[in-house]
């Protein structure tokens, strides 16, 4: 497969489905003090990440989110992790792993971030898992 340049427009989808998927895992179990430790513990997991993935995530403004109801939101936000992962795959599949698993490991850490991972939360990071498996496979879990 032959690897191709990056946009400003891809890198802004991926991060956006990054901030959006560490969204996603907080928001599902709401509460504002959580949401902050939370928000807090997916924003570490994405400084740790490897170098290469962090070039992929700091390029341009913070993303802004979709606007909408929770379930448009949502469909919005797992749809952007998709076509993130398949872009990556098509120009830069030397990174699609990495940031497979750099999403995952995030969202983990922010679902146990406060007492431990809810229901919810476990059901919101299973529909990350899948959008994020795309076309390569799965991505390895924390």
């Amino acid at each position: 497969m032959t690897e191709t340049q990056l946009t400003t427009d891809d890198h802004t989808l991926i991060r956006r489905a990054a901030f959006g998927a560490i969204a996603l895992v907080s928001n599902s179990d709401r509460g504002f003090l959580a949401m902050f430790s939370e928000s807090m513990a997916g924003s570490k997991a994405l400084h740790e990440a490897p170098d290469d993935i962090k070039e992929l995530l700091k390029e341009g403004d913070f993303p802004k989110p979709p606007m909408g109801k929770p379930e448009e939101v949502e469909t919005a936000m797992l749809g952007d992790l998709r076509q993130a992962v398949s872009t990556l795959e098509a120009k830069a599949p030397q990174q699609a792993q990495g940031f497979r698993d750099v999403i995952l490991a995030a969202c983990d850490r922010v679902a146990n971030a406060v007492r431990g991972v809810s229901d919810q939360e476990a059901a919101m990071l299973e529909k990350v898992r899948a959008a994020v498996a795309g076309a390569g496979g799965g991505g390895t879990t924390t």
